[in-house]
């Protein structure tokens, strides 16, 4: 992080969080570390780098109009699950000493490269499942009350940090009846959204936010998440995603050591 000077790094990293976001997941491993060479506390950083990258999942799921259309029914209780997970995971981590999460980073970072390695099988067993799946019309539709309680639960730790959990969400979403992968990526993108957005008020409210890099960061990583969201119909995901592991076990490594 320190061949180019801290504001240099933060430009770069939020634009790339945003596209990685919409991609494939995994910007919080750019952002992150980005905002902490600028001086931050870490958790006044995590809380900037939650409100920075928010706008650029809002954007993504917009671009994902034409996939949620076609599980409308299911957008209320993945909103509503990810919004109390959310609120719930914000306030654990405002709740938490400095000291305290400054240790934990390394091991969430560490996490959040695990739960992308899980990825990769995840979505083999999601392409096998949607093979075998009986067709639209004799297939039951997902239970919206599962999906509210495992979005909550997952929504917790996206509230608290969130790097990685685009896996648990699609994970949740796939076990619960949804097969088509754009459709799963599309909620997952709604969820996040949704969590991070609570937990973005949550900070900015209790005033944990640095406006003079966040401004900076939600702009550029808004117009990544846009850009990702258009790519990520057409890029191929895993060279992407072992380069995803790979910073993550890297920054995970640095943290260690440091």
């Amino acid at each position: 992080m320190h061949f180019l000077p801290p504001s240099v790094w933060l430009v770069i990293a939020s634009f790339l969080a945003g596209t990685l976001n919409a991609v494939a997941g995994g910007g919080s491993f750019l952002s992150f570390p980005a905002l902490l060479s600028m001086g931050l506390l870490p958790i006044h950083a995590n809380a900037t780098n939650t409100v920075a990258l928010w706008p650029g999942q809002l954007t993504s799921a917009v671009a994902f109009r034409s996939e949620l259309r076609k599980n409308a029914r299911l957008i209320l209780p993945v909103a509503a699950g990810a919004a109390v997970g959310g609120v719930t995971g914000a306030l654990v981590l405002l709740h938490t000493g400095q000291q305290t999460f400054s240790h934990l980073v390394p091991w969430l970072l560490l996490l959040a490269s695990l739960l992308f390695w899980a990825s990769a099988p995840l979505s083999a067993w999601l392409k096998r499942r949607a093979a075998a799946a009986p067709t639209a019309a004799g297939a039951a539709p997902p239970s919206r009350w599962r999906l509210f309680f495992a979005l909550a639960i997952v929504a917790v730790y996206i509230g608290y940090f969130g790097a990685g959990a685009g896996f648990l969400i699609m994970s949740a979403v796939g076990l619960f009846g949804v097969t088509d992968l754009h459709e799963i990526n599309a909620l997952k993108v709604v969820g996040a959204a949704v969590a991070n957005g609570v937990a973005a008020i949550t900070f900015v409210v209790r005033g944990a936010v640095e406006w003079r890099y966040c401004l900076v960061a939600m702009v550029l990583a808004a117009l990544g998440g846009y850009l990702g969201a258009r790519l990520s119909r057409r890029i191929q995901g895993p060279a992407l995603r072992v380069a995803i592991i790979g910073l993550g076990l890297s920054m995970s490594a640095y943290f260690f050591v440091r």
